[in-house]
């Protein structure tokens, strides 16, 4: 590439390509990046310019990058964090224009985002953040992609491939809504079972697994009907039927005026809130500034 080459490019222009590659489609790649559509496709026009190639070509389904544009993808990523690590040294949350994407729960997201939105606006700071729902998708992949700087997760067992620090240790138990047929009994394997349950459906879950496990054992089978992706499903549907649910003790104890809750009629380990990054961010003065703010927060939430 010649020297004019180089000059024509920016960094806005390096990122564009980074999201079109990782989301294929050129509407997500706005999102990801807080742009328009059309910011989007102009700088995509300025990559083609400057490489000489499509680089993505449309489909009915978004863009798939051309031969060059994978060939390009591992250089452009290697400057990119190099880039980021030479801007963010020393990070100054009032200066930086930064994107932080943090994985977690509803749950973990309402007791984290108020708190981060309070430090932002006071600072007067240009940094953005994306909440990323859990999905079925591997953590540790996304983490170690940089698709995610941070996540916040329950788990009972803790993750070998990652970075992890405990945020603090629970309990799980067994809610009903206040006025439940059964909410005045206590609750047996028998009652357990019987009754119908909701659950979070994010695909394979060792937790859930766990628990038909432990029911198996004893011979016995719970009915978990319906799968829905977050802890706010999980409450309404509790507050409109006859469900019952297995929750983290802190969410339950969150919405404590309107569910019953009591122990469960078998033992499961405890969990803890883990927040969890990957090792490559050791040394990113962004993503460390953004692990203090979470740590305090959840102290501050008790």
């Amino acid at each position: 590439m010649s020297q004019r080459d180089i000059r024509s490019l920016d960094i806005g222009m390096l990122r564009t390509f980074d999201a079109l590659l990782r989301e294929r489609n050129v509407s997500r790649a706005a999102a990801r990046l807080f742009l328009s559509q059309p910011a989007v496709s102009a700088s995509l026009n300025k990559l083609r310019q400057v490489f000489g190639d499509p680089l993505f070509t449309r489909t009915a389904h978004g863009v798939v990058p051309t031969a060059r544009a994978l060939a390009l993808a591992p250089q452009v990523q290697k400057v990119l964090a190099e880039l980021a690590a030479l801007l963010e040294e020393g990070f100054d949350v009032a200066r930086s224009q930064r994107i932080f994407r943090i994985a977690g729960s509803d749950h973990v997201s309402r007791l984290l985002l108020p708190a981060l939105s309070r430090t932002l606006v006071q600072a007067g700071s240009g940094v953005r953040l994306v909440w990323v729902p859990p999905g079925g998708w591997s953590l540790a992949e996304h983490l170690r992609r940089g698709e995610l700087d941070v996540a916040v997760v329950a788990r009972i067992h803790v993750p070998r491939d990652l970075q992890t620090q405990p945020l603090y240790e629970d309990r799980y138990v067994y809610v009903t809504r206040k006025n439940h047929p059964r909410a005045r009994e206590p609750v047996t394997l028998d009652s357990f079972c019987a009754t119908p349950q909701v659950f979070l459906g994010y695909g394979t879950s060792t937790f859930d697994d766990l628990i038909d496990e432990t029911l198996a054992r004893a011979g016995r089978r719970r009915l978990a009907q319906i799968a829905v992706s977050s802890f706010g499903q999980i409450v309404h549907q509790l507050l409109h039927s006859d469900h019952a649910a297995v929750l983290g003790g802190r969410v339950a104890r969150h919405y404590a005026d309107v569910l019953h809750i009591q122990p469960l009629p078998f033992e499961l380990p405890a969990y803890q809130s883990l927040l969890c990054w990957d090792s490559r961010t050791e040394g990113d003065a962004g993503v460390q500034w953004l692990r203090q703010q979470i740590v305090a927060a959840v102290a501050a939430g008790g």
